[in-house]
């Protein structure tokens, strides 16, 4: 979502909604290291008190921005999902190349990859709120598209497809190529879990 269609519905959002979207315009302007948290509060017309009391710190702030757009992108992969057929490496290997191009698009999600130094580790040292939401949308997807797998094949299958994802949109390669060694690794889990 841009951000002018995020200010242009400001109007009758709720505090939560408002402050994650004046987070987000910091975070794609490249002004997050830089910005302080009274001044995210009074773009969202919240007290910097509400923000504390919603989010709890800056990072917290950080991570759902983060956790939304990647959520949103994540309904892209479901849809995505749904139309494939019974092969969940080669799904697993369309949803991989979807999120990576993603990451080279979408401005959020470039500027945690490419940008600011201080939001990278969303992505790495501190990703562990992020993976573990991920990690159950994909587990619990692949169960109900897949029922076929055992929970363990299919959320070993989430977790590692999911952190491969991710160290490829760090260090980019090919998007096809890095979906292709996805598909390969997953298909191979799938196949020894079995």
């Amino acid at each position: 979502m841009d951000t002018a269609n995020r200010q242009g519905r400001a109007e009758g959002t709720s505090a939560r909604e408002r402050l994650l979207d004046a987070a987000y315009a910091e975070v794609v302007s490249g002004g997050w290291s830089d910005r302080r948290m009274v001044d995210i509060a009074a773009v969202a017309r919240v007290s910097r008190q509400t923000l504390y009391n919603v989010f709890g710190s800056k990072e917290g702030l950080l991570q759902a921005v983060v956790v939304r757009e990647v959520n949103a992108l994540l309904d892209r992969v479901v849809r995505l999902l749904e139309e494939e057929g019974e092969d969940p490496p080669h799904a697993v290997s369309r949803a991989t190349r979807l999120v990576l191009l993603s990451a080279r698009d979408n401005p959020l999600l470039r500027a945690v990859v490419t940008g600011d130094h201080g939001l990278l580790p969303v992505l790495t040292t501190r990703a562990e709120p992020l993976l573990d939401v991920l990690g159950e949308r994909i587990t619990a997807l692949l169960g109900e598209r897949y029922p076929e797998l055992a929970g363990f094949a299919a959320e070993a299958a989430a977790d590692v497809a999911l952190r491969l994802t991710v160290s490829y949109s760090l260090q980019p390669i090919d998007p096809d190529e890095a979906a292709r060694r996805v598909e390969t690794v997953v298909h191979g889990m799938l196949t020894v879990g079995r």
